[in-house]
C-alpha cells in the first residue's frame, strides 16, 4: 500500500506538467487560429453602395489595417512559441523558459489590446456616431461591412483572452526560478 502511494506522489508532478503543457499548446493553437481568422475577415472586408448616383464604399480603412497587422504579428509569434513549447517544453520544465514565455505572451497581449481598442473605438463611432462633432452613423448604410468588422474584432478579443490566460499561467510557472 505504501508503494502505491509513493508512486502516485511521484507521478503527480509529471501528470500536472503534462496537463500544463497540453493546455499551453491548446491555447496557443486557439490564438493562432483566431488571430488569422480575424485578419482574413478584416482584410477581405469591403462594401460599396450607391447613394444618389454616387458610389460610396468602405474597403480596409486604417483602423482595420492596424488590427490586421497586430493579428498577423500575434498569430506568427504565437505559432513560433507553439513550436518552442513543442520542441523544448516537453523535455524539461525549466522555470526560466516559462519566464521567457511570460514576457513573450505579455508583449503580444499588449500589442493586441492596442489593436482591439482602436478597432472598438472606431467601430463604436461608426455604429452610434457622435452628435457633438457631427459624425453620423455609417453602419445603417454599410451593414455588411460593420457585421464582418464586429466578427473580426470579436475573434481578436477571444485571442486576447487566451493570451491573458497564457500570460497568467506562464507567470505562475516562472515564479519557481531559483536565484
Amino acid at each position: 500500500m505504501a508503494d502505491i502511494e509513493t508512486k502516485l506522489s511521484q507521478n503527480q508532478p509529471l501528470k500536472t506538467q503534462k496537463i500544463f503543457i497540453g493546455a499551453q499548446i491548446f491555447l496557443r493553437i486557439v490564438v493562432v487560429a483566431t488571430s488569422f481568422a480575424s485578419t482574413w475577415l478584416m482584410l477581405t472586408n469591403k462594401q460599396i453602395i450607391d447613394i444618389g448616383g454616387f458610389r460610396n464604399g468602405f474597403e480596409n480603412p486604417l483602423f482595420c489595417r492596424f488590427l490586421s497587422y497586430a493579428n498577423i504579428v500575434v498569430g506568427a509569434f504565437s505559432f513560433m512559441s507553439f513550436l518552442f513549447l513543442v520542441l523544448v517544453g516537453r523535455r524539461s520544465s525549466n522555470p526560466t523558459q516559462y519566464f521567457i514565455l511570460f514576457l513573450h505572451d505579455l508583449a503580444l497581449m499588449c500589442l493586441l489590446i492596442g489593436g482591439c481598442a482602436a478597432a472598438t473605438a472606431i467601430g463604436s463611432l461608426g455604429k452610434y456616431g457622435n452628435s457633438h462633432t457631427g459624425w453620423m452613423q455609417i453602419c445603417d448604410h454599410f451593414g455588411k461591412f460593420c457585421n464582418r468588422a464586429t466578427t473580426s474584432v470579436t475573434f481578436s478579443y477571444f485571442s486576447l483572452i487566451c493570451l491573458l490566460i497564457l500570460t497568467i499561467t506562464s507567470a505562475s510557472k516562472s515564479r519557481q526560478i531559483q536565484a
